[in-house]
């Protein structure tokens, strides 16, 4: 069962999200925050797998939320999924660039809501590939130089080509057939490039593509 957490300041989205997500047979709400510390609160007291995070809240917004659960120890296994107005929310790739897991428009559809909810707890793509590969491409168009370092010494041939093409925004099913792979490979390589570089998830290995110098602007073609 995926344990889910609420955040956000609006009661109708919350009781919107928590009818559709009670729906499924693996997905539990247990939980509502209208803000970012009550959030905070609440994610120490019921250790859910994922929360589904406001951008904009008052008392403490997403992004200053999100930056905390990623430096907390204790919730380091939760993943958090941004909830934004806009695709393109100018803070979405700094709740990227913090460890957020992925994001998701508020008025998506319902099936994509909960495909992103699995997709993000089992650790793979972001969203859907379309959303992906327009968040990656404004991601890199906005990246900063990438600085001069070893990071990606400890990875072997395979897995800094496996990493390229997480940053090119393919999915572990698209990367095994670029590979000519099976898809249980291809996940285990991203697992074991994920595992040797500590990145939190799918999400910040996009990230780790850009700012090692591994992928660079311009090669989404």
């Amino acid at each position: 069962m995926i344990r889910v957490l609420l955040a956000d300041d609006q009661l109708l989205v919350r009781a919107g999200f928590r009818a559709l997500l009670d729906a499924q047979p693996d997905i539990e709400v247990v939980g509502e925050a209208a803000d970012g510390e009550e959030a905070l609160r609440a994610l120490r007291d019921l250790c859910p797998d994922a929360v589904l995070m406001d951008i904009r809240m008052p008392v403490l917004d997403g992004l200053a939320a999100t930056r905390q659960i990623t430096e907390d120890p204790r919730l380091s296994a939760v993943k958090v999924v941004m909830l934004t107005t806009f695709e393109l929310d100018e803070y979405v790739f700094e709740a990227i660039r913090c460890g957020a897991s992925g994001f998701l428009v508020k008025d998506t559809e319902p099936e994509e809501l909960v495909r992103a909810v699995r997709a993000v707890v089992e650790g793979d793509a972001l969203l859907s590939p379309g959303v992906t590969r327009r968040l990656i491409a404004e991601f890199a168009a906005r990246s900063k130089e990438p600085a001069a370092n070893g990071t990606l010494a400890v990875l072997t041939e395979r897995e800094r080509e496996v990493m390229a093409l997480v940053g090119l925004g393919m999915s572990n099913e698209e990367i095994a057939r670029r590979l000519v792979v099976s898809p249980l490979t291809a996940k285990t390589h991203v697992s074991r490039t994920m595992v040797k570089l500590g990145a939190r998830d799918w999400a910040q290995l996009v990230v780790l593509a850009y700012e090692s110098g591994l992928v660079r602007p311009g090669w989404l073609g």
